[in-house]
Parts: structure tokens; sequence; C-alpha cells
């Protein structure tokens, strides 16, 4: 029995895209093999909702998709689809352990407002 496989097509990004904190670095490779996925990546996706109009969402991801754009960074990979690289791009991961507003945010230049939660942004 024959099987077609076909290459996954994504692009390889750089930290000019996104960029990683050591902090946000430490906290995914740690996740990641917490999870078994050693060689996953975290996706990071700009969709529509939140008080400002746009949010960030996360998730933990085997790897690319089709037509992705993969950004190694810190010892981690990042998975960003082309329509929310437009939105973040020159952002930065970091990492937080706060109890109130702990946990990954990103920093973005492209955004013009914020809600007062910090999960939405409008640009």
């Amino acid at each position: 029995m024959i099987t077609e496989t076909s290459a996954v097509n994504y692009k390889v990004g750089n930290e000019r895209l996104i960029s990683v904190t050591d902090k946000a670095g430490n906290k995914l490779v740690a996740l990641l093999q917490e999870k078994g996925q050693p060689e996953g990546a975290l996706r990071l996706k700009v969709v529509g909702g939140g008080c400002s109009g746009l949010q960030y969402v996360m998730d933990l991801v085997d790897g690319p998709k089709e037509r992705d754009i993969l950004v190694p960074t810190r010892n981690v990979r990042l998975v960003v689809d082309p329509k929310s690289a437009l939105f973040v791009s020159g952002s930065v991961l970091d990492y937080s352990e706060d109890l109130q507003k702990g946990g990954f945010k990103v920093t973005n230049p492209n955004a013009v407002a914020h809600c007062s939660c910090g999960e939405s942004f409008a640009v």
C-alpha cells in the first residue's frame, strides 16, 4: 500500500515579526515538555472580539499548518497565520507570574487602543 504524503507549505520568519523574552521562552519550553510536545510550537492568532475589537488566542500545537509563518526563537517555535501576522508584526511575547494579571502577554506596537482588561486591542 502506498500512502501519499505532502509536506506542509509554510514560511520561516524572524524576530522582526515577533520576538520572545527569556521568561516567555523558558515558560514555553517547560509547557511543551510538560505536554509531551518538546518539538511543538505556540500558535499566536488574532481574532475579532473583546472590548476593543481584536484579541489574541494562544494554543500549543504540533507545528505549522499550510501557509503559516514559523518563527524559531529562544529555543522555541512560534506559529502565526498570515492574517494574524499583519496585526502582530514587531510585537514582543513576554511572560509574568503576577497573581492578578499573570500569564503570556503581547506588547504590540501596532495597537492604538487597549481595553482595561488587557485582553483586547485595536489597530
